[in-house]
């Protein structure tokens, strides 16, 4: 398994699966209007997408394609690996970080030491390749400590903040 592996899309709960190549996926043509807006050309057709929930550890994306919803997992090379081998991923353990997804410039800080959150609420705006990334709460918790502000730029797994 390489890193030119291509990448497992299941759409819907396995209403759709494909492949796609890393290659494939760099050549896609992709415009960013706003917002997690985005306009793309695909099979010389023009659609709008839009960004709705992303869950970066569950590897699961709430998208619109030109008003249709989906919700798609993708599977990377070494998430099948691990299927095969018969081994699982997580547990129930509890995150106490949050973690950059992806390098990129923290464009809002939602969250203040001692405060609650909930599983889904807002936590901070990432802005990376253009696009706007919202990191949100993957469980139930109070902000320990936050580690970054606005305008700061940090790379992947950079810690962004610690819940207790």
């Amino acid at each position: 398994m390489g890193k030119n592996d291509p990448f497992q899309l299941i759409v819907n709960n396995g209403q759709y699966e494909f492949n796609i190549t890393p290659e494939d996926a760099a050549a896609l043509d992709v415009v960013h209007e706003h917002d997690g807006i985005h306009h793309l050309l695909a099979n010389g057709r023009a659609h709008r997408a839009e960004l709705i929930e992303a869950d970066y550890v569950a590897h699961t994306y709430t998208i619109k394609v030109d008003g249709t919803k989906y919700v798609i997992h993708i599977n990377d090379q070494y998430e099948r690996l691990i299927k095969q081998l018969g081994l699982t991923v997580g547990g129930s353990q509890k995150q106490n970080t949050v973690k950059a997804p992806m390098p990129g410039l923290v464009l809002n800080v939602m969250v203040s030491p001692g405060q609650a959150v909930h599983k889904g609420d807002t936590l901070l705006i990432l802005e990376a390749m253009k696009m706007e990334n919202v990191i949100k709460a993957v469980g139930d918790g109070v902000v320990k400590s936050v580690a970054v502000e606005k305008g700061m730029a940090v790379e992947k797994g950079h810690l962004l903040l610690e819940m207790e």
